[in-house]
C-alpha cells in the first residue's frame, strides 16, 4: 500500500484579499509526486508602499520543483487570479493552464500586452481532468464576473473544494446559476476540506442578485436629461452588459472610456458576451456633437485611480467630454481598502463640476457584493459537509467570522485552520490535518522599470523623499582626496528657497570639515560619503526638524 499525503501552501490571497495563489502539493511516500497550482493574480501596494503598481506572489519555493508541476488551474478573470501568470509562467515551467471560456480570453491578452503567447485549455464543466495522481473537475458557479468556476480536486488522500469568490446568485443576468447539483453530490460523495471565500463573513443574510443592479441603471437612466456615466470594475462584464442594455432601451449612445475598459468590452464583445448594436456604438470624438440626453458613457476608474478615464473626467482632462449639470454619474463599486481616498476625492471633483454623482453611502442597489455573505456561506458549507476548513481570501478579522459561522453550524473549532501567507496544512488518510512547517514568501513588486527591483531600502527611501525631501551634495576631490571646489548642496521639497542660501553655507563649512586630510592617510571614498551622510543628517534634523535623503555624488580628478 502506498502512503500518500497531501500539503496545502498558499502563496497568496490567504489573508491579503488580493494575489491569489494557492499549491495542492501531493506526496507518495515521502517523496513530492504532484504539484497543482490554483490561480496566480496580482495584489495591490498599501499606501506605503510608494511607487509600486501592483505586487504579484513570490514562486522562490517552485524554482526547483517545476517538473512535478502537473497544471495551472484558474477559477475566474478577476487580476487578483490571472495577473500574475504572465510574470510567471515561464518560470513555472510553461504548465499547462485550464479554465473557462472568458477567464481564457482575458488571460491570453495579458501575454498579448506583454508580447508572449500562451495556449489556454478551455474547460468542459461535464469532463474530469487527470493531471499526475489528480483528478479535477470545475464547477458553474456565480460571482460578478461571467464564467466564474469552483473547483473539485480528488486525491488519493480526500476530496477538495476550492471555493474562492461567490455568491449564490439564482438570478444572474448572463450564464448561469450556480451548478448545485454538482456541489450537493460532491458533497455527498464525501469533502476533506472545503475552502471557502469568507470575505462576507461579517455580513448577514444572502447577497443580493447582480441583477438588481440592471434595475437600477433603468430608473437612474430614465431620470437623466444629461450624460449617464457608469464607472465598475473593466472586468465586471455582467454588470457593464446591464447598463448597456438599459441604454439600449433608451436609445442611448454607448461609448466606453479608457484603456483597460475599452480592451475588456472589446474581447467579451468578440465572444458573444457583450451585444451592442451597431448603431448604438460610439467613439469619443462623436460626443460634441450628440445631445446629451442620448449618451451613456461607460469608464473605467471606479478606484479612483490616478490618470484613469473616470480621473481625467473630474481633472477636465479628458478633450471630448465635459461635465455640465444634469449629468449623472453612478459608482457601481464599492471602494477596496485603502482606496476611499482617492475615489472620495473623484467623487466631490465631479459634484462640484454640477454632476448629480450616485454612490453606496447615499444610494442603495448601485452595487451588489461578488463576495457571499454570511448565508451564502453557510449554504456551501452545508451543501458540501467538510472534515475541515480553510478560509481563504479575506483578512484575519474575516477568517475570525468564518470560523464563528463554522461553530454555529455544529463543527468543532480545531476543524478550521485560519492561515497566514506561507502557512501550510498537511492531510493524511484516515482524516488527519495538521499544521506543517511555514513556506518562507515575501512580496514581489512590480513598477513601470521592472519585477521584483523594488527592495525595502528603495520603499524607504521613496517614503523619505515624499515626506521629508532630498538634499544632493556634490563634491569634486582629487586623487589626495582634497576638495578641488567648495562642495555644492541642492535641495527639492525640503526647505523654502528663502532659507536655502544660510542654511547651505554652514552645511557647506561642515563638509568641508569632514573631508579636510587627516595626517596624509589614504582617504576612503566610501567612508567620506557616509560621514557627510550622517553629519549632515544630524545637521539638517537640528536645524528644521526633518532628515531629507542625502545623495553624495562625488566626481574624482
Amino acid at each position: 500500500m502506498k502512503n500518500y499525503k497531501l500539503r496545502f501552501v498558499p502563496l497568496g490571497g490567504i489573508v491579503g484579499v488580493t494575489k491569489n495563489m494557492y499549491l495542492y502539493e501531493l506526496y507518495e511516500d515521502e517523496r513530492l509526486k504532484d504539484i497543482l497550482i490554483v490561480d496566480c493574480g496580482i495584489g495591490f501596494p498599501q499606501e506605503k508602499e510608494l511607487g509600486v503598481d501592483f505586487v504579484i506572489p513570490d514562486i522562490s519555493y517552485l524554482k526547483n520543483k517545476t517538473q512535478y508541476i502537473r497544471a495551472v488551474l484558474l477559477t475566474h478573470g478577476h487580476e487578483d487570479h490571472i495577473g500574475a501568470l504572465p510574470y510567471h509562467y515561464q518560470e513555472l515551467g510553461a504548465p499547462p493552464v485550464y479554465t473557462s471560456k472568458l477567464t481564457s480570453i482575458f488571460v491570453e491578452n495579458k501575454f498579448k500586452e506583454h508580447d508572449k503567447k500562451i495556449s489556454i485549455n478551455r474547460v468542459d464543466f461535464d469532463k474530469e481532468y487527470v493531471f499526475g495522481d489528480f483528478r479535477v473537475s470545475f464547477i458553474k458557479m456565480t460571482h460578478s464576473i461571467p464564467d466564474t468556476t469552483h473547483i473539485l480536486i480528488k486525491s488519493p488522500v480526500g476530496t477538495f473544494y476550492h471555493g474562492p469568490d461567490f455568491k449564490l446568485d439564482l438570478t444572474p443576468p448572463y450564464g448561469s446559476p450556480p451548478d448545485f447539483f454538482k456541489i450537493n453530490k460532491a458533497g455527498h460523495d464525501g469533502i476533506l476540506c472545503l475552502l471557502s471565500d469568507c470575505l462576507g463573513a461579517e455580513r448577514p443574510g444572502l447577497t443580493l442578485s447582480e441583477s438588481i443592479v440592471g434595475q437600477t441603471f433603468e430608473d437612474e437612466m430614465r431620470k437623466t436629461k444629461g450624460k449617464f456615466i457608469m464607472t465598475t470594475f473593466s472586468s465586471n462584464i455582467s454588470r457593464i452588459r446591464q447598463c448597456v442594455e438599459a441604454a439600449i432601451k433608451f436609445n442611448r449612445k454607448i461609448i466606453f472610456l479608457g484603456r483597460s475598459m475599452k480592451e475588456a468590452t472589446k474581447l467579451a464583445s468578440g465572444i458573444g458576451y457583450l451585444p451592442i448594436p451597431d448603431s448604438l456604438f460610439a467613439r469619443e470624438e462623436s460626443l460634441m456633437k450628440l445631445p446629451p440626453n442620448r449618451i451613456c458613457l461607460i469608464a473605467a476608474g471606479s478606484q479612483g485611480q490616478y490618470s484613469s478615464a473616470l480621473s481625467k473626467l473630474a481633472d477636465r482632462q479628458n478633450p471630448f467630454v465635459r461635465i455640465k449639470p444634469g449629468d449623472k454619474i453612478i459608482f457601481s463599486s464599492d471602494p477596496i481598502p485603502g482606496n476611499e481616498n482617492e475615489v472620495y476625492g473623484v467623487i466631490e471633483d465631479l459634484i462640484s463640476q454640477g454632476a448629480d454623482v450616485v454612490y453606496s453611502d447615499i444610494a442603495e442597489q448601485l452595487h451588489s457584493s461578488g463576495h457571499g455573505n454570511q448565508e451564502d456561506l453557510k449554504f456551501l458549507i452545508r451543501f458540501t459537509n467538510p472534515s475541515f476548513f480553510i478560509p481563504i481570501g479575506g483578512s484575519i478579522r474575516h477568517q475570525k467570522q468564518y470560523e464563528n459561522l463554522a461553530i454555529e453550524l455544529g463543527y468543532e473549532k480545531n476543524k478550521v485552520f485560519a492561515l497566514l501567507e506561507g502557512e501550510t496544512v498537511w492531510f493524511g488518510k484516515g482524516m488527519k490535518a495538521y499544521k506543517g512547517q511555514v513556506v518562507e514568501t515575501k512580496n514581489i513588486y512590480v513598477d513601470a522599470y521592472g519585477v521584483g527591483d523594488i527592495g525595502n531600502i528603495v520603499l524607504r527611501d521613496r517614503k523619505t523623499i515624499s515626506s521629508e525631501g532630498v538634499a544632493f551634495v556634490f563634491l569634486i576631490i582629487d586623487n589626495l582626496g582634497r576638495l578641488v571646489t567648495r562642495p555644492r548642496i541642492v535641495s527639492r521639497a525640503f526647505v523654502f528657497e528663502k532659507e536655502e542660501d544660510k542654511l547651505y553655507k554652514n552645511a557647506v563649512v561642515l563638509v568641508e570639515r569632514v573631508i579636510k586630510p587627516k595626517g596624509g592617510r589614504i582617504f576612503d571614498l566610501n567612508k567620506i560619503k557616509r560621514e557627510v551622510i550622517n553629519v549632515l543628517e544630524e545637521f539638517f534634523y537640528k536645524e528644521k526638524g526633518r532628515k531629507p535623503l542625502v545623495i553624495v555624488e562625488v566626481i574624482q580628478l
